[in-house]
C-alpha cells in the first residue's frame, strides 16, 4: 500500500509537470505581437515574406521521435485543429503530440495503479478511461480552442465587412480596403485577413487566397461571404452592394441565434432548479415547522 501512495505520488507529480510545459511552456509568444510582425509584413516585398517552417519541424530529440512515430490521420487532425485555432506557436502540433504520448504514459500507469485498486471490472473501466483523458486532453483542449475563435470571428464579420464597404464606397479597392480593414482592425478575424492578404502578395490568385482563409477559419458565414466576393468579381457585381447585403444578413442572423437562445433559457433553467434550489427552497421553509413538529411529539412521549 505504501509504495502504492509513492506510485501514486509520482505519478501525479509527473503529470502536474507535463501539463505545465505543455500550458505556460516553449515559445509563449504574445499574440499582438505577432499579429503587429504580421502587419509590418505587409509592407514588404514578396520575397521577404517567405516564412519558413525549420523552427517549427526542428524539434528536440524526443519531439522528433513522437511526431515521426505518430500516425499520418492523427497528424492531419492536429494540423487541422492547429489552424482552426490560429496556429499558436507554443501549442504547434508537434508540441501537442509529444504532450499527448507523455500524458497517455501517465495516465496509463495511473489507470494500472487505480484497476489495482478498485475491484473489476469497474477498476479497469476507470482505468481506461483514465488513460483515454490523459491521452485526449491536448486534443480536446486545442479544439475548444478553435471554437472559441470561430465564435469571435462569427462576431466580428458583420462589423468589418461595414468597414470595408464603407473603404469601397469612398474609391478604395477590394484589397485595397480589406488592407486598410486588417491594419487598423484587431482580433483574430483581422491577423486571418493579414494571412490573406500576404498569400495574395506572394503569388497565390485572390480566389484560391479567399478559399484558403474561409478552410483555415471553417466558419460558415466567412464560407457564404467567399463564395458572394468570387461570384460578384465573376459576374462584375458592385463589391459595396455585396458587401453591405452580407453585413445586413450576418447582423440578421446573429440577432435570431441570440432570440433563439434567449427562448431556451427557460427549458435550461428548469433543471437546475428542480434540482438544486426548489430542494433548498423547501428545507428552509418548512424545515422549522418539520423541527417544531418533531419537538412536539418528542415531548408529548
Amino acid at each position: 500500500m505504501q509504495s502504492d501512495a509513492y506510485l501514486a505520488l509520482a505519478l501525479f507529480t509527473v503529470g502536474v509537470g507535463v501539463l505545465l510545459w505543455f500550458l505556460f511552456g516553449g515559445a509563449s509568444v504574445n499574440r499582438k505581437q505577432t499579429l503587429a510582425n504580421l502587419r509590418r509584413q505587409l509592407d514588404k516585398p514578396a520575397a521577404a515574406q517567405a516564412v519558413s517552417s525549420s523552427d517549427r519541424k526542428n524539434a528536440g530529440g524526443l519531439t522528433a521521435s513522437v511526431v515521426k512515430a505518430a500516425p499520418a490521420p492523427l497528424m492531419k487532425t492536429l494540423n487541422k485543429l492547429w489552424a482552426g485555432a490560429g496556429r499558436p506557436e507554443n501549442n504547434t502540433p508537434e508540441r501537442i503530440v509529444a504532450t499527448m504520448a507523455l500524458l497517455g504514459l501517465v495516465g496509463a500507469a495511473a489507470g494500472v495503479l487505480i484497476a489495482r485498486q478498485v475491484q473489476p471490472p469497474l477498476g479497469l473501466l476507470m482505468g481506461v478511461g483514465v488513460a483515454a483523458l490523459a491521452f485526449f486532453y491536448p486534443m480536446v483542449r486545442l479544439h475548444s480552442a478553435g471554437a472559441t475563435r470561430k465564435e469571435a470571428i462569427k462576431r466580428q464579420l458583420p462589423d468589418t465587412l461595414d468597414q470595408m464597404s464603407i473603404a469601397v464606397n469612398a474609391g478604395l479597392g477590394f484589397d485595397a480596403a480589406m488592407m486598410r480593414v486588417a491594419k487598423n482592425g484587431k482580433g483574430e478575424l483581422a491577423s486571418e485577413l493579414v494571412r490573406t492578404l500576404q498569400d495574395i502578395q506572394v503569388g497565390q490568385t485572390r480566389r484560391a487566397a479567399y478559399e484558403d482563409l474561409a478552410a483555415r477559419t471553417g466558419v460558415e458565414t466567412l464560407h457564404r461571404f467567399v463564395r458572394s466576393i468570387i461570384q460578384a468579381e465573376a459576374y462584375g457585381i458592385a463589391l459595396s452592394d455585396v458587401l453591405q447585403t452580407q453585413a445586413d444578413e450576418l447582423r440578421l442572423e446573429r440577432r435570431q441565434y441570440a432570440e433563439r437562445k434567449a427562448m431556451e433559457i427557460p427549458v435550461k433553467v428548469v433543471f437546475p432548479l428542480i434540482l438544486f434550489i426548489m430542494p433548498a427552497m423547501f428545507i428552509v421553509v418548512m424545515g422549522p415547522g418539520v423541527i417544531g413538529i418533531i419537538h412536539a411529539f418528542g415531548g408529548m412521549g
